[in-house]
Formats: structure tokens, C-alpha cells, sequence
């Protein structure tokens, strides 16, 4: 018999339990505007929650942590039909937006029925993905290949297994006499031959294994797929094995993104356990199925004849596609849990939609930091081959840097940040459709020219027209070489204005733009651009020294990457991104990690070639170097503290009348 002590018993905590377990299973409605789509989900659930699963356009650059504030909607059916404002509503957002009912989507809890609209500034919006790379010529020799054979057909006389005389029929015709064939492939071959009148293709990997087999000939349909995965956007490259030619391209946003913008929110996000874990890759593979069919749909090609595909991303992406546990990779020392390059089988990756019995290649890494997106720069850049010293950046959340030729390559990770995603920046975006991607000020008029992408009105700045207003602020003596504004300027420029939180430069005043509000600059936006600028600059300074090259011993200067693409290189080395290098040097070569990721996809030698990359170049922590600190904060300055290391831009602000630091220049 039990006998149960009523005394031991706390009946608040079974209380609270039974309170919680109600209203978990109770829901309301949820509708977004201006989509018109709505959901019913679990009360306590916040607005973010059902936002995903809506797969409704809005931004969570922090990954629903509360601390970026740019997912900002409005309320529009009753207030208490969500929960009270939290201390991070509280510090994102104005009085009148708090008036006016906005409130940040991933803090707020679902507690009714409730109305919600989107505003255009918190929309993703059509994003500029860039898929073009430079194209490097390789011979095509890829890793699978079809073969049509005629076998003989099974009799009394002669009753060997289908697999001996699939086996012989490829020796004698084809003179592959190394040969497995594979359990999946045994499964199809009894019906396949027979099917057929014991005329078959095979589809064989490395000239090792059969991984399937076919009726008739399909030798000419035999397809591959390279996919770039990238911290924010996805590139897919369907392409023909037999010619090595790229049929179709698809490209889109990373699905991952709402779970958080950079790596190191995905890394926390994915350390609360193997759902959260599952949930990324399910969410990146979902972005990738999408990519495939609206290739294989455009190119007339079915996904069941992708036989190999190839993937680079950095490390953490990597880790995350395969479901491989990432948390060791945000600590230090930052080690990866594999870096060499890893085949598996399709069907292993879940829901991945191609043949599944086909190979999933993932490109190698190098470290923690550097992935194979940078193994495929290195490679794109042909650094290993040349006899002329090439400085390659790869500018992102976390901008890689290569130094070297081929007597060797030196590489680091710089922790730039998100600044030029739009994060941390007042009224920053991605480059998406009504994003102020340039901006120039007449340095005697100070008028203000800006362009925005897809011509439309505008409604934030991204990372291009951010650096082009820096170096145009600069020179045009709004601010000086510390990053603060001139505060005598005031009454040079009506654009330059004094609010509580300090000075701001307007670069669109509300009157242009599609939000009804001001697009402006303020001090705390430059220093986050400078705290972005001075990590690359740093980082390139450290390397340079370590490989103990000066700007005129480098040859070429190399800018990979989609955002590298779109940045104006002379606005760059004004606020010193990067050394001043001669801009005839510069060389832009766009989404090389989707190119590299062709190559590897197309040839042997190219994947043979990425495994000797990451044997030759050496990593280098800039964390461990004792000069780092003081290299970053002489890089926090416009350009540099010691402007005689930029004479070409000290010259130019001479020339425009510009006050120098060390002069007349006070900070404000």
C-alpha cells in the first residue's frame, strides 16, 4: 500500500502546472499585414514564433535575442492582446513608436487574438544575390560518370549473378575492372535488366562504385549540383557533368537567418540541444530544395538525375549542414570538429531532394573561422600558382584575409561584424530593394547625390552606401579623421543637426523616402562602421608583417565575395579598409566560392586541389598576436592614425581644404 503525505505536497507548484499546461493548449489567431496571412498558435508564443512559420519577410538580425531592435512591427487590434513591453522594447524603440503600438516581434508574447502589419523598413525585401563568379577553365572530369552496357541474358547454361555479368559487361566495354556495386544499386538491378532487355546504365562514382542503375541509355542526362552556402545568402548551380557547363542558377536568403544573423546566434541557437540543431539543418536544406527545383523546373531536368553535388561554406555552416555539433567552434581555441573534405550519401542528408543514392561532397575547411568558401577564393585567385604576392579579402560578418603566392599562403579571420549587414547602424539594411547603395557630397556645396537599388524611394542604407558616406563625410570635412562630426558644421549644412542622443548627418530627408522618416547617420553609426574597418584593417596590417610584405611587393589586390563586388574600392582605402594599394591593382571576382564550388563539382584535380590548399596555407589567430590591440586602434582612425602610411588620401584632404589630425582637428 502507498500512503501519501498531503503535507509534502506543494499544491502551487501542481497548480502552476496544471496553469501552464491550460493555456499552452489553448490558441489564438495571428494576422500579418499587409500579407493578409494569418495562423493559430500557442498562446505565449511570441509574434516572431508565428512569423516563422509563416515565412513572413522580416528581419531578426540577432537572432530573436531582443538586442538589435529591427524587427519592429505595429499593432493593430487591441494591445492587450499581446504581453507587456520588456526592457529591450524599452531601449529599442522611440516614445511615439511606443504611442503609436510598434513593438519588437521576437519579444512579444501572444496573449489573443491580434492584428499585425509589417512595416517596409523591417522587411528583408527582394535581396541582391549575386551568383556570377570568375570562371576559371578546368577540363571536365568529374566523379560520376554514366556507362550504357549490353549485358548477356541469364540461361541454364550460363547462371551467374545480375552483379558478375554487370560487372563483366563494364570490364569488357568500358575496361572499369574495379568495381563494387552498391547495396542500393542491387536493389534496382533485377527489375532494371529485366525491364530492359538486359541493356542498362550505370552511374558510377570515382570509378569505384555503382551507385545506380538505369534502363536503357541515359548516358547524356547526367547532372550535378554546386551550392555556395552562405552566413546570408544561398547560390545553386545546376550543371552538366558531361560538358561541365552551367545550365541553370538559383540564389536566395538563407532560411537559417531568423534563427540569427551571424554565426556565432546560430552556434546559440543551435547549443539549446539536437532539435534546435535539426531545426538548422532542416531550415538550410529547405532553402537548397527550393534552389534545386527551380533549376532542375528551368533546365528541364528532373532532381532524381543530380547524381553529385558540392558544397562550400564557412565552418560553422558546414557544421550546421551537416548536423555536426558547433559549439566548439565559438570557443577558444575554436576547433573545428573536421576539416577534411567528407562524402556522404544523399539520402543521409534528410530531405535532401536529389537522387538518393547520389554523393554529397563538402568542401574542406582550413580552421574554426576559415571555411571552404575561403579555400575556394584561394583557389579562384590561382594564389598557390602565382609568382606574384596577392592580398585577397573577403569581406563579410567575419572578413578573411590571404597573404602569399606559391611559396605560401598566410590567412586570418577578422571579426568585423555585422555593421555593414545594417546591424547596430540606426538606419542600416541589407542590399534590398529600396537600400541607398551610394552616396556622394560635393565637398564645396556639401549636397548630398545618392542611388538607390532598383531606383525606388528609400527606406535604409546598406554596407555599399555606408562606406561611400564615411569617405564622403570625410572628405568633405563633416567629419574628421576620428569619426566625429565637426560640430561647427552646424552652421555650414542644415543636414547636420544636433539631437539628444547627439549630432546626425540627414542623408535622405523624409520628404524622399519610402518610411515617412529621416534616413540619417549619427556618431554612434560611425563608430560602429570604424569598429568594422579597423578589424580589416588590423587583421591585413598583422599579416602583412608576419609575412614581412609592403604595399608596393603586392601585385594584386583581390576582392571576393558578393558584398566585396558592390563596394567602391577608392571609398574603401579612404576610410582604410584596407592598405593603400594602387586601384589599377584591384580585381573583383565576385561569388568565387560558388566558382570554386563548380570547379570541385566539375573536376577531380580541382577537389585534389582544395585538399593540398588546406595542407599549404597556414592559419594565423590574430587573437594570440601581442600587436593586435594596438594595430586595431590606430585602424579606428580615417584612415589611420599615421596619415603619412595613406599619402594619396592625406593628399587629397590637404587639397580639399581639410583640417588633419595633429593640426587644427579637436574632437567634437
Amino acid at each position: 500500500m502507498i500512503v501519501i503525505s498531503f503535507s509534502t505536497i506543494n499544491f502551487r507548484v501542481i497548480a502552476n502546472i496544471v496553469v501552464r499546461t491550460v493555456t499552452s493548449a489553448k490558441k489564438a489567431e495571428v494576422v500579418f499585414q499587409p500579407y493578409g496571412k494569418r495562423i493559430r498558435i500557442a498562446l505565449g508564443k511570441t509574434l516572431m514564433d508565428a512569423a516563422k512559420v509563416l515565412g513572413i519577410d522580416l528581419v531578426s538580425i540577432c537572432g530573436s535575442r531582443g538586442t538589435c531592435g529591427k524587427c519592429k512591427v505595429k499593432i493593430e487590434s487591441r494591445i492587450d492582446a499581446v504581453g507587456e513591453l520588456t526592457p529591450s522594447e524599452l531601449k529599442h524603440l522611440s516614445k511615439d513608436e511606443i504611442n503609436e503600438s510598434y513593438r519588437l516581434a521576437c519579444q512579444t508574447p501572444i496573449l489573443g487574438k491580434v492584428i499585425v502589419s509589417v512595416p517596409e523598413r523591417s522587411r528583408v525585401g527582394k535581396q541582391r544575390l549575386q551568383t556570377e563568379g570568375l570562371e576559371v577553365p578546368v577540363i571536365p572530369n568529374p566523379m560520376v560518370k554514366k556507362h550504357f552496357v549490353k549485358l548477356h541474358k541469364a540461361t541454364l547454361k550460363d547462371p551467374r549473378s545480375d552483379e558478375s555479368r554487370l560487372l563483366e559487361a563494364l570490364k569488357t566495354q568500358h575496361k572499369l575492372d574495379k568495381l563494387e556495386l552498391s547495396y542500393e544499386a542491387a536493389l534496382q538491378i533485377p527489375f532494371v535488366l529485366r525491364e530492359s532487355d538486359w541493356k542498362c546504365t550505370t552511374v558510377v562514382w570515382n570509378e569505384e562504385k555503382i551507385i545506380a542503375v538505369e534502363p536503357d541509355d541515359t548516358t547524356a542526362r547526367c547532372y550535378g549540383f554546386a551550392v555556395d552556402i552562405g552566413t546570408t545568402k544561398l547560390a545553386g548551380f545546376l550543371i552538366d557533368l558531361n560538358t561541365g557547363k552551367v545550365l541553370t542558377v538559383s540564389a536566395r536568403m538563407n532560411p537559417q537567418i531568423p534563427y540569427g544573423e551571424d554565426v556565432m546566434s546560430r552556434i546559440t541557437y543551435a547549443m539549446g540541444g539536437s532539435n534546435q540543431l535539426q531545426e538548422l539543418q532542416k531550415a538550410v536544406v529547405s532553402g537548397i530544395n527550393e534552389m534545386i527545383r527551380e533549376c532542375c523546373e528551368k533546365g528541364g531536368v528532373k532532381p532524381d538525375e543530380i547524381y553529385e553535388t558540392v558544397f562550400v561554406g564557412n565552418t560553422c555552416m558546414h557544421h550546421l549542414f551537416l548536423k555536426i555539433w558547433p559549439k566548439h567552434v565559438a570557443l577558444s581555441p575554436y576547433p573545428p570538429v573536421i576539416t577534411r573534405g567528407i562524402n556522404v550519401q544523399a539520402s543521409k542528408i534528410h530531405g535532401l531532394d536529389l537522387n538518393p543514392n547520389g554523393n554529397v561532397y563538402v568542401a574542406p575547411t582550413i580552421g574554426g573561422f576559415v571555411g571552404a568558401d575561403s579555400v575556394a577564393d584561394i583557389m579562384v585567385a590561382r594564389m598557390l600558382e602565382s609568382n606574384e604576392i596577392i592580398f585577397d579579402i573577403d569581406i563579410g560578418t567575419n572578413t578573411e584575409i590571404a597573404i602569399g603566392n606559391k611559396n605560401g599562403v598566410l590567412i586570418c579571420s577578422c571579426a568585423s561584424g555585422p555593421a555593414f549587414e545594417g546591424m547596430h547602424i540606426t538606419h542600416g539594411m541589407r542590399a534590398s530593394t529600396g537600400a541607398i547603395e551610394r552616396i556622394s557630397i560635393d565637398p564645396e556645396t556639401l549636397e548630398v547625390s545618392y542611388r538607390t537599388i532598383d531606383d525606388v524611394k528609400p527606406i535604409g542604407i546598406c554596407g555599399s552606401g555606408l562606406i561611400d558616406a564615411l569617405a564622403a563625410l570625410l572628405k568633405a570635412g563633416i567629419i574628421n579623421t576620428r569619426g566625429r562630426f565637426v560640430k561647427e558644421m552646424v552652421n555650414t549644412t542644415d543636414r547636420l543637426r544636433l539631437r539628444t542622443h547627439g549630432l546626425e548627418f540627414i542623408v535622405a530627408p523624409k520628404e524622399e523616402t519610402n518610411t515617412g522618416n529621416d534616413i540619417t547617420i549619427t556618431e554612434n553609426d560611425i563608430e560602429e562602421l570604424q569598429k568594422a574597418k579597423a578589424a580589416m584593417h588590423a587583421g591585413a596590417s598583422i599579416l602583412m608583417k608576419k609575412m614581412k610584405v609592403a604595399e608596393n611587393d603586392v601585385a594584386r589586390v583581390v576582392i571576393a565575395g558578393a558584398f566585396g563586388n558592390y563596394v567602391d574600392p577608392e571609398s574603401a582605402r579612404t576610410i582604410g579598409m584596407y592598405h593603400e594599394f594602387s586601384l589599377e591593382k584591384v580585381k573583383f571576382i565576385g561569388n568565387s566560392a560558388g566558382a570554386g564550388a563548380r570547379m570541385m563539382l566539375v573536376s577531380k584535380s580541382a577537389r585534389e586541389y582544395s585538399q593540398k590548399i588546406v595542407k599549404k596555407v597556414r592559419y594565423y589567430e590574430l587573437a594570440n598576436d601581442p600587436d593586435f590591440a594596438m594595430e586595431y586602434a590606430k585602424s579606428m582612425y580615417l584612415p589611420y592614425k599615421d596619415l603619412d602610411k595613406f599619402p594619396i588620401t592625406k593628399e587629397l584632404l590637404q587639397r580639399l581644404g581639410r583640417s588633419l589630425l595633429g593640426e587644427c582637428e579637436t574632437d567634437n
